[in-house]
């Protein structure tokens, strides 16, 4: 593997993590947002990673990996329903439909990305790193 196919690999994890750590705050902000504009509590976002694989240009059977994001999906779970009279959006029996959004669940999920993206940082300063060296050796 080349040097800029690692580097294209490991862009394509950054960008899927970053899109992860996205939906993950999108998530955790609309965890109390009983309505929407397509009516009803907010839903959970997920987004579906798909490695992504393609032959190099001799086609002799090397590949170069990847990950993206093929679609962010909408979390089709019921929602979470809490009996609060108060509420404005509480039906005729006092409860309230809220989103189907699990705060440990979306903490684990930053974590997560956020040590995944790290990870891809620190993996890219290593062949930023490894390519200098490379360059010195023919000096």
């Amino acid at each position: 593997m080349d040097f800029f196919t690692a580097a294209d690999v490991l862009a394509s994890g950054l960008t899927a993590e970053r899109t992860l750590m996205n939906t993950t705050s999108s998530n955790l902000a609309n965890a109390q947002t009983t309505r929407t504009q397509e009516g009803g509590p907010y839903k959970r976002l997920d987004p579906v990673f798909e490695t992504k694989t393609t032959f190099n240009e001799e086609l002799d059977a090397q590949l170069a990996p990847g990950v993206s994001v093929s679609e962010i999906r909408s979390d089709g779970s019921a929602p979470r329903i809490v009996h609060d009279p108060g509420h404005p959006d509480a039906d005729k029996d006092g409860n309230v439909a809220l989103p189907n959004v699990n705060m440990v669940e979306e903490m684990v999920n930053m974590i997560q990305a956020s040590r995944a993206y790290e990870a891809g940082v620190k993996a890219m300063g290593t062949l930023s790193a490894m390519a200098e060296r490379a360059i010195g050796i023919g000096k």
